[in-house]
Parts: structure tokens; sequence; C-alpha cells
């Protein structure tokens, strides 16, 4: 059971919370092949086969753990190891990933999301929490946050408790006093109740809770959320 009295910020993830995530994915590796294929044929077709883009990137973790908590470093890491075995111009790593990253800026997001963050931001102090690479300022969103931290500046990625005890600590409250929003089960909400936080799960799928410790509360849409301070 939530204690609204306590809530003085509110942490958001974006990921499948605010937008869903995988047809914006979609759209950026195929803007990103069509780049490559005018400019590096051998690159190009292993980001157009989704195999063996997965394989060059379980080779850049594998390899590279130091940089498992950075989407865009991985992102930046798989387009120069494809262009290196193709034996084409490495240099185009970095351009490429611009155009992966143009793109992935590019959500569409759920129906209730706007008016509901002009509501709560009016109210509280929002903190963006992701594990993802997204750009609250450059998806159109960034008047509603005070504040974001993602794993791939912050160095830690959810569960972990110290990247939602740095929300907090943007937020300006301790955790508390902090309501975490998130979708998915293991990150957003056993994350945030590890760090002490209050947490409402987004269950737009309506997915079988299947954990032993439970969220506070449950929504299926963010506009139910609103109901709480009524």
């Amino acid at each position: 059971m939530l204690d609204i009295a306590r809530i003085k910020a509110i942490s958001l993830d974006l990921d499948d919370t605010l937008w869903p995530i995988w047809p914006t994915i979609h759209r950026a590796e195929q803007a990103l092949a069509t780049w490559l294929a005018q400019r590096a044929p051998g690159a190009a077709a292993v980001f157009a086969d989704p195999q063996a883009r997965l394989a060059v990137r379980e080779h850049v973790v594998q390899t590279r753990p130091e940089i498992g908590h950075d989407l865009s470093a991985i992102r930046r890491e798989s387009i120069r190891t494809a262009l290196h075995r193709a034996q084409e111009d490495t240099e185009l790593a970095e351009p490429a990933f611009e155009v992966f990253f143009a793109e992935r800026m590019r959500v569409e997001l759920f129906d209730d999301v706007t008016a509901v963050l002009a509501v709560l931001a009016a109210r509280f102090p929002i903190v963006a929490v992701s594990n993802g690479n997204a750009d609250v300022h450059r998806v159109g969103l960034g008047q509603f946050f005070v504040a974001s931290v993602s794993s791939s500046i912050f160095g830690v990625a959810k569960p972990d408790a110290r990247i939602f005890h740095a929300a907090a600590d943007k937020a300006g409250v301790p955790p508390s006093q902090v309501l975490h929003v998130g979708d998915d089960a293991a990150m957003d909400v056993l994350g945030a109740l590890g760090a002490g936080m209050q947490t409402v799960w987004v269950n737009r799928e309506g997915h079988a809770w299947s954990h032993a410790e439970q969220p506070h509360h449950t929504v299926t849409r963010l506009t139910e959320l609103l109901a709480l301070w009524v």
C-alpha cells in the first residue's frame, strides 16, 4: 500500500514506460543499415542480419565488460567491430552511430504520457532513471524533468540501488520519499524496493507478477497514477 503523504518526488523509467522501445530500435537499425550500405556494404550486411548483428554485440559485451552498462558505447564498438571485420573504414563508426542515435530519439509516446507528465511535473520534481541511452530533451520531454540519470553516464545500471539513490539526490529528497514508476518488474520494481523507495509497476500488457516482493501499486496506464492524489 502506498504512503501517498510521504511522496515528495518521482523517479521514472523511460523505455517501455513512456514509449515502446522495440519499434524505435527496429527503425534505428534500419536507418543504420541503409546509411552503411552506401559507404560500407560489408558492415551494412551485418546490421541488416539480426543474427549477425547479435553475434557482433555479444562479442563486444564479452570482450569489453567495462562498457557493459553503456548501450551507446556498446553500439559504437559493435559498428567499429563490424567495419574492422569487413576491412572497411573504422572512422565511419562515429557518424554511423549518430545516424542510429538520431533515429533512436524519434520515439512514439504512449498516448497517455504527455498529459500525465504535465500534471505530475507541476506537483513533483521528476527524475528520469534509465538503463537505456534515451535523452529526455531530444525526445521532446525535457520540460517535465528536473534531471536524468542513465546507466551510460552514471556507470551503474538498475537494479543497483546506487542509481536510484543518485536519482533521489537529484530530486533533493531521501529515497524513502521517492515514488519510482517503471515497467520492468526486476529492474524497476525490485531495484527501487531495494533502494528504499515506494514503487508503481506499469503493467500495460497484463503480465502476471512472479516475485515474492510486491510493488506498492500497479497500473495499466499512466493516467491511473493521477487517481492516487484525488
